[in-house]
């Protein structure tokens, strides 16, 4: 097995084996974490923060993996690095991930610049995959310009990439209702920057004017930062620079609001918090430990204990 901190050299060194050896290492590692994801972790520790990290969300079938791939092309042709974690939905039978919409990025699978990742959701209701957030860590440590993140795109519960990303990008289509949606979604609090794909269609222009009335009527601090509703066509590139000029604004307000050091903190807040209820949990699974917790569970269903009390009881073990 190779040297942790050998592995890490390398994959700053920009060698894609070594950037998917340690990402593999994270996915693979049992939830609640691993000795070996640990020693990756704090390997990686003092070289992430400068990866500008993206989330793209929306509906099914409005273009994620198509605009994912666009993005990429626009900003290679700036010169930049990126890096792109696709969460895919979980096969049912293997658990790994169903990698059809990859296809749509095998135009930038030669380009040393581009490292793409596909990860299974494996059954996590947010669009991303537990391990998504150490995953992130490897990429951003590996020195990438961008971090893009395409969400598996499950509706109402999408909102979770916005705890995941600096800028979350939520794309729309005409036809599919998404003027009406939005609202429903909760998607107006979690945009940054909203994209009307699919422009060439009819309706595009009434769902962006439609997004911006409401986008109006939020409840938004005077200083706070005001989403754009762009159009693009992410088949052609129609739009994309816009795009992409419109994230360099986000992150340039980010940095000079301080707003960039608050997500970060409050992102990483709930990082350790999760880590810790996973560690708990898996200490909770041992066989002493199980045993402890059904004959609780009895006295809870008896009457002996209430919920709480057991819970406390559980804890102080």
């Amino acid at each position: 097995m190779a040297d942790v901190s050998d592995l890490v050299a390398r994959a700053r060194g920009g060698e894609p084996r070594a950037v998917a050896r340690l990402v593999s290492y994270v996915e693979n590692a049992p939830v609640g974490g691993g000795e070996r994801l640990r020693e990756v972790m704090a390997a990686l520790a003092p070289h992430g923060g400068r990866a500008h990290i993206v989330g793209l969300t929306g509906a099914p079938g409005v273009g994620k993996s198509t605009t994912t791939s666009a993005l990429v092309r626009e900003l290679r042709s700036e010169g930049r690095t990126v890096a792109v974690l696709a969460v895919d939905p979980s096969s049912p039978f293997s658990g790994g991930a169903l990698l059809g919409d990859r296809i749509r990025m095998t135009d930038h699978a030669t380009d040393p610049g581009v490292f793409i990742r596909s990860m299974a959701s494996r059954g996590h209701l947010g669009g991303l995959a537990w391990s998504a957030p150490q995953a992130l860590r490897v990429l951003d440590a590996a020195g990438f310009d961008v971090v893009l993140v395409e969400t598996v795109g499950v509706g109402q519960s999408e909102v979770e990439i916005a705890g995941l990303a600096d800028t979350t990008v939520v794309l729309l289509a005409p036809g599919m209702g998404d003027g009406i949606q939005a609202a429903k979604a909760g998607i107006l609090e979690i945009g940054d920057l909203y994209v009307v794909n699919k422009a060439d269609r009819d309706g595009a222009t009434k769902v962006q004017r439609d997004l911006r009335g409401m986008l109006r009527l939020s409840d938004r601090p005077a200083e706070a930062w005001t989403p754009p509703v762009l159009t693009a066509v992410a088949q052609s590139g129609t739009g994309l620079a816009e795009v992409v000029g419109a994230l360099d604004e986000h992150r340039a307000w980010l940095e000079s609001s301080g707003t960039l050091t608050l997500r970060r903190t409050r992102r990483a807040r709930a990082e350790v918090e999760a880590i810790a209820v996973e560690t708990l949990r898996a200490k909770w699974s041992t066989v002493g430990t199980s045993s402890d917790l059904d004959a609780l569970a009895e006295k809870v269903v008896t009457g002996e204990k209430d919920p709480y009390a057991a819970a406390d009881a559980l804890l102080a073990e």
